[in-house]
């Protein structure tokens, strides 16, 4: 990993050179950025790795909102978060994760697993800390129709701006890391989230993809937190049956509110024109690609998860199977061997005093 010295040295630029130094090159090039802020002739340049470009100032009563809006310089700023959060798993995986792995002894997969669910729990641990905060602040629980009404969100509140230019993208940077027989699924999974908060983003639908990330995230939160547990110690896996049970729940929510947000708020909302220049995408197609989208995607998620279940539960069977067909023989107390008075010595009997036990026949004269 990153900020540790290695005897071994890699090809300049080649995929092993890359994959254990992305860390020391992402913080130079933060540093870079953060040294150019420094200068006036460079410093315009550099607030655009830092700052969201698109605002508009909205006057109030007291005083003045900026709020925000996307376009193509936000994939530069997204660039500067990737960066950041690059770094930061090289800090986790340095200075706590290898720590903690050293003391439990894992083989190899599991130290790939646990090294996996310990940078995700991290991720997703502050990921709904802020989603919540950001929900919370602005008051989308307490006022579900705020999810359709005003259609389309085109700003965004300072708040929003670093939950969607951030989670689309570094959800997992790594993927090359990864064994060749780890890399599909963790691009699937790569790709079901980009789709659906790039959806969310591009077609101004923020706020329901917010609230629709806190409940996801919460739930992969409660996965990798069992999965630590239960490398930690292999008796422990209550926690399983508690994600097992929020994870059949949340598929439930997602599916009602995006019914509620897409199917029948945005229904009823008079402006229902197709119209890109100003955001509007509230059109009976755009909302039923998008309902069956979200549909597809919790059917596909609760398949897996039915598969897996049955999977795990047909390993444990077999398992219980296996030891109540113990060998009868082997139950059975073992017959005593009778041995003769003595003591055994190269395979002839001796008796204590040393002669043999053996009574000797008398041969006739």
């Amino acid at each position: 990993m990153a900020f540790r010295r290695r005897t071994k040295s890699y090809p300049l630029f080649s995929q092993e050179f890359v994959i254990h130094n992305h860390a020391d090159i992402g913080f130079c090039l933060v540093l870079c950025v953060l040294i150019g802020l420094m200068f006036e002739v460079t410093a315009k340049t550099a607030f655009l790795f830092i700052l969201p470009q698109y605002n508009i100032s909205v006057p109030t009563a007291d005083s003045e909102t900026v709020h925000y809006h996307y376009g193509p310089k936000d994939l530069v700023t997204i660039l500067f978060y990737i960066f950041i959060t690059i770094i930061l798993h090289a800090v986790v995986q340095e200075y706590i994760l290898d720590k903690i792995s050293k003391r439990l002894h894992l083989s190899k997969v599991k130290h790939s697993k646990f090294n996996e669910s310990g940078q995700l729990v991290v991720f997703h641990l502050s990921s709904v800390v802020w989603c919540l905060y950001v929900v919370v602040t602005e008051g989308y629980l307490t006022n579900l129709r705020s999810l359709w009404e005003d259609y389309p969100h085109v700003y965004l509140s300072p708040p929003v701006v670093p939950s969607d230019l951030s989670f689309p993208f570094f959800w997992r940077h790594d993927v090359l890391a990864h064994d060749g027989e780890e890399i599909p699924r963790q691009l699937q999974y790569i790709s079901l989230y980009l789709l659906h908060i790039a959806g969310a983003y591009l077609l101004n639908l923020s706020r329901l993809g917010l609230i629709l990330l806190l409940l996801q995230y919460s739930t992969e939160f409660l996965f990798h937190m069992a999965r630590l547990f239960y490398f930690a110690d292999e008796n422990n896996e209550r926690l399983f049956n508690a994600w097992a049970a929020v994870f059949g729940v949340t598929r439930l929510f997602i599916l009602t509110l995006a019914v509620l947000a897409i199917g029948f708020g945005l229904a009823r909302v008079e402006n229902q024109v197709f119209d890109p220049e100003k955001g509007n995408f509230n059109t009976l197609p755009c909302r039923l690609g998008m309902l069956l989208l979200v549909c597809v995607a919790q059917a596909w998620l609760m398949w897996r998860f039915i598969h897996s279940q049955l999977r795990h539960w047909r390993e444990y069977w077999k398992e219980q199977s296996a030891k109540r067909r113990v060998p009868a023989a082997s139950r059975l107390p073992a017959r005593p061997i009778k041995r003769e008075p003595g003591y055994h010595e190269n395979g002839v009997v001796k008796a204590e005093n040393g002669t043999s036990p053996r009574t000797k026949k008398l041969k006739s004269p």
